[in-house]
């Protein structure tokens, strides 16, 4: 195991804190008992959005866990859409039991398994809903972290697309909590994620899954559905993608994968990394970080608690303490380049978490919630990541000027300031 040192470490290389993320759910929440239902919030762009899963085989590429058989990914795409259609499910019945045996873990909600609902409570998303054809939409590819969900970012991701954005949120089969796929097959995280060996072909599985996706996206485009059941794609998203715009984030080591990408890939135009170091060891630091890119690229951080002496560590390129890679690569960075920092915040700030943690305030153990997502306020915290998220994609996918990115200095919303 870890020491407490180490884990804060394994924590800013965006890598989960702990290998019980592994764990399998034991226990299955009591279907008579109704945990706590969340209310995911009201989406702040000016669009009604909708979502579909597509099921995508790279019949091109094996898995890189399991090698006799081709990588396949599930991905969900969310875009702007007409008020039809029911809202969805947050979770499906196969990934729900995974992340609520996540969230027990005393590094996370530590609650007992059955406390939150996490297959009954609904995004704000449309299963079946038309698609907005009143503009062609610039696309934006998600990646979560190591050992995550892209469920536990539902929120953040069905937001931007109220903005104007076809956003394809991957799960990144073998990493991510748990992937269900058509039929009801689950497949649960398989990873030691302590185990050091794993770190570059998974980084490397997760840039050849983010241009595939690029290219099933494409494909859709184009009218043919990249879906491997042929599952009937929604009304009017064929053809509403503009694929001359497309952007990149993510969260953790899913920030990383930004980079990497954007570094291997041209047809990305813009990216940013949400707290995520970006090497896969402590000497091996990413393409991106050693060569830079010539394209726009954002830093977003929040602060790390070494927990083994309570003093609080800056992600940023200016605090090398934890994480050098951020300053070696705001020295090699060509492009338009931003280091927004949220104080007061934690890694799982800029997750769905953020959300979870104050509507659980009653059943959550004394300084938990703190703990987790800090003490910065939700609220105020969601609402700056949905502007400076959106206003980044805005800016250079768009080309529209907010003026959110001044050249530096402090950042419009409470507790946010640009680092130089």
């Amino acid at each position: 195991m870890s020491t407490p040192h180490e884990r804060v470490l394994a924590l800013a290389a965006g890598l989960a804190v702990t290998s019980t993320l592994l764990v399998a759910p034991a226990a299955i929440a009591d279907p008579a008992k109704t945990g706590i239902k969340i209310t995911l919030p009201a989406l702040s762009g000016r669009y009604p959005v909708g979502t579909t899963d597509l099921h995508l085989v790279d019949n091109a590429r094996q898995d890189p866990w399991q090698p006799a058989v081709k990588r396949e990914l599930m991905v969900t795409v969310t875009y702007p859409a007409k008020r039809d259609g029911q809202r969805t499910d947050w979770m499906t019945p196969g990934v729900a039991p995974h992340v609520d045996a996540l969230a027990s873990i005393p590094d996370l909600l530590d609650l007992p398994v059955g406390t939150v609902d996490w297959a009954g409570s609904r995004r704000q998303a449309r299963t079946g809903a038309t698609a907005d054809r009143s503009d062609d939409w610039p696309v934006v590819v998600f990646s979560h972290g190591f050992g995550s969900s892209k469920e536990l970012n539902a929120g953040l991701t069905d937001d931007l697309a109220s903005r104007g954005y076809v956003v394809a949120s991957i799960s990144h089969t073998g990493e991510a909590a748990a992937v269900e796929f058509p039929g009801g097959r689950v497949v649960p995280a398989s990873l030691d994620q302590e185990d050091p060996s794993i770190w570059k072909p998974s980084i490397d599985a997760r840039v050849a899954d983010s241009r595939f996706v690029l290219d099933q996206l494409t494909r859709l485009e184009r009218g043919d559905n990249p879906d491997a059941e042929r599952d009937p794609l929604p009304r009017g998203l064929a053809g509403s993608l503009d694929l001359s715009k497309v952007g990149i984030y993510g969260h953790s080591y899913g920030g990383y994968t930004a980079a990497e990408t954007m570094y291997h890939d041209r047809r990305f135009d813009a990216g940013m990394n949400v707290d995520g170091s970006m090497a896969w060891s402590d000497t091996e630091y990413g393409e991106a970080v050693k060569h830079g890119l010539d394209r726009p690229f954002m830093l977003v951080g929040g602060d790390l608690v070494d927990p083994a002496t309570g003093q609080v560590f800056e992600h940023s390129h200016v605090d090398t303490t934890i994480d050098p890679t951020w300053g070696a690569f705001w020295s090699t960075q060509r492009g338009w380049k931003r280091d927004l920092h949220f104080d007061k915040s934690t890694h799982y700030s800029f997750t769905d978490l953020q959300i979870v943690a104050p509507q659980l305030t009653s059943v959550l153990k004394p300084g938990k919630k703190e703990e987790l997502v800090g003490a910065i306020d939700a609220n105020r915290s969601l609402k700056a990541q949905h502007e400076y998220f959106g206003g980044f994609f805005d800016h250079h996918l768009k080309r529209r000027d907010g003026r959110l990115f001044g050249p530096a200095g402090p950042a419009r919303h409470p507790d946010t300031r640009f680092i130089v």
